[in-house]
């Protein structure tokens, strides 16, 4: 994995150097720049494939007329090498993917994208059509940063570089601000800062003659079961699943460094852990734990590597460890995330980077294969709709408000208060209610009158309505899954494990975000998925003869954190601190009295604002670090 950063247009070697330096954790066995009058390429190396001074990037075809930097590994680029070989019009000088896409794009262009396999955010500078290339895989499990000012494209794997140079000053969007306070992180295309976009997923652009050009998709998300034999069974659907399952995972552990797996003892990381045990290696497997039994978990991993056979390595915890990574991790992403499991994340991939360079995750499971408490949740709410009315407003919906918080992971009341406050409004929508953070009301009375003034006619569910747009016909549960890969997974999920792992410089891989599995699961009956109330169903049948009961049938949990007492109890000084008049005041966004009610409210147990304050937290750290310093 790496970084790349670069420029088209005004810039020179010291800006591009300092665009490089900050992104050194993501590539720190090597350096490369190339400058060319109004071009700079920067590129920031971990050696994963072919580790000789040959894979040095930037790379340049046999003429020197295209260049290219890249991160990411490509999965298929064996095989897409043995095709460009057969043409007898290329020499390859090293045995890395990069030179593959190089050589690929020379001959098919832009449509060379299509043909990959893997995870990637690019830049290509094709020296013939003086044109600049971007782009970004097909889940986006790299990050790619992009803006324009005064006539140059800036890019680069993270805000931070691009902030570095010159022409980019940080200025907070107030648009974004108020998406992240919605969803708990900024959807795709946006970021936090005024003018400064992601690329999506399964595009690429291309700037010319001082200006955006295009940007294209060239891959999406499906649904067409077209692609399947029809009807298909259960029995044939494992079949088809552990056969693309076994090829996935197998792809994923070529590696010229140590290679391990993050093994929660959940049923997504197991299974990748099954498959790579199968595949005939000898598997190191990595787990934390914390040294409090609630929040300790780790007994399930060391169940499955002790089934498996694996090395399995651990290391625990206090919670309290995790507590105080707060202030240093926020303070390093160049945006707002308010996902606490970042914390033992970063712990996880920091112990995990003292063995090996790379490591294989579970990620994608639940998104897929419906496996998240939401999914179970709408479907509860169909009955709920049927309910008579009196019973609902004059019973539950009266009964709900009075269960006494509690300050314990997802708690009762916690899970009945947020279905009942979801529940309500457009169905389109319901799911990020339940995600979300700050509701339209409670931001009509967080903002300062006067921006929310600006803010509240904005349709906060654009991004929402135009992803959907195109699946208006779709069975709703499709829609949802659709929703869940291109925010929540991508926007959350990814952004978490990327940053946490590339900070440790570990890469990271995803065996379930193969696109090939993506589009044959996507493909299959809903029933094939969620059954009745049974998540993940085709999953927990395929691997019920291949992994412990115990694991199987497993309630599903991620990284718990005693996060709403530690708002009340160890983080409480730091809430006082930066959530103190003068210092709200001053940054003139949000009305203090409010925000003293959310404080009071929850350190006395009236409501258990632990998601609000949590979001609050991460931005005004966020702040204090971006645009305090300024």
């Amino acid at each position: 994995m790496c970084g790349i950063a670069g420029y088209v247009g005004q810039g020179n070697e010291d800006t591009l150097r300092k665009m490089s330096g900050v992104l050194s954790y993501r590539g720190p066995d090597d350096q490369g720049f190339f400058i060319n009058r109004h071009v700079g390429l920067a590129h920031n190396r971990l050696s994963i494939i072919d580790l000789s001074p040959l894979g040095h990037q930037p790379m340049a075809n046999e003429d020197s007329s295209i260049q290219i930097i890249f991160n990411g590994e490509i999965y298929n680029y064996h095989d897409l090498k043995k095709d460009l070989l057969a043409t007898g019009r290329h020499q390859f000088k090293s045995q890395t993917d990069t030179e593959v896409i190089l050589h690929l794009y020379e001959d098919l262009g832009t449509d060379c994208f299509a043909k990959l396999n893997g995870m990637f955010a690019l830049a290509i500078w094709d020296e013939t059509k003086q044109a600049l290339i971007l782009a970004r895989d097909r889940l986006g499990k790299k990050p790619l940063y992009w803006t324009i000012s005064q006539n140059t494209i800036i890019f680069a794997s993270e805000p931070k570089a691009i902030l570095s140079h010159p022409l980019v000053r940080p200025e907070l969007d107030l648009s974004a601000l108020n998406k992240y306070l919605l969803y708990e992180y900024i959807p795709t295309p946006h970021s936090i800062f005024k003018n400064l976009h992601k690329l999506e997923p399964g595009h690429y652009l291309v700037f010319q003659n001082s200006s955006l050009v295009k940007k294209e998709k060239f891959w999406d998300i499906s649904f067409d079961c077209s692609t399947i034999e029809s009807p298909i069974t259960l029995a044939q659907a494992q079949t088809k699943l552990d056969d693309i399952l076994t090829k996935a995972v197998s792809s994923r552990l070529v590696s010229d460094v140590p290679l391990g797996i993050f093994l929660s003892g959940g049923l997504d990381s197991s299974t990748v852990a099954y498959y790579a045990v199968r595949g005939g290696q000898k598997i190191k497997t990595f787990s934390i734990g914390f040294q409090e039994p609630s929040f300790d978990e780790s007994r399930y991993a060391r169940e499955v590597a002790a089934y498996l056979g694996t090395k399995h390595h651990e290391k625990f915890f206090r919670v309290a460890e995790a507590l105080d990574l707060v202030p240093h991790v926020f303070s390093l992403l160049d945006e707002p995330l308010a996902d606490a499991s970042i914390l033992p994340t970063f712990l996880l991939a920091k112990f995990t980077r003292e063995k090996v360079t790379v490591a294989l995750g579970g990620d994608g499971g639940d998104e897929l294969f419906c496996g998240y408490d939401t999914f179970i949740a709408h479907r509860l709410a169909k009955y709920y709709d049927y309910l008579p009315s009196w019973l609902k407003h004059n019973l539950i919906e009266k009964i709900i408000p009075l269960l006494p918080v509690s300050h314990h992971n997802l708690s009762l009341d916690f899970k009945a208060k947020k279905f009942i406050n979801g529940y309500y409004g457009p169905l389109n929508y319901r799911n990020q209610r339940w995600l979300g953070s700050f509701d339209h009301l409670e931001r009509a009375q967080l903002f300062k009158p006067e921006i929310w003034q600006e803010l509240k006619s904005q349709n906060e569910f654009i991004d929402l309505d135009q992803l959907l747009l195109p699946l208006c016909t779709q069975p709703y549960f499709n829609q949802l899954i659709y929703t869940y890969l291109r925010t929540y997974l991508m926007d959350d999920i990814l952004v978490k494990v990327d940053r946490a792992s590339m900070y440790n410089s570990l890469e990271v891989r995803a065996p379930f975000l193969d696109y090939h599995l993506v589009d044959f699961v996507n493909s299959l009956p809903l029933k094939f998925k969620f059954k009745g109330l049974t998540t993940k169903y085709i999953l927990r049948k395929l691997m019920a003869d291949k992994l412990p009961a115990s694991i199987i049938n497993r309630k599903k949990k991620g990284f718990g954190l005693p996060l709403s007492s530690w708002l009340s109890g160890a983080l409480k000084p730091l809430l006082l601190d930066i959530f103190n008049e003068s210092a709200i005041k001053r940054a003139s966004l949000f009305n203090y009295s409010y925000l003293q009610k959310l404080l009071t409210d929850h350190f006395t147990k009236r409501r258990d604002n632990r998601k609000l304050l949590w979001t609050l937290t991460v931005f005004e750290l966020w702040r204090s670090h971006w645009l305090d310093k300024k």
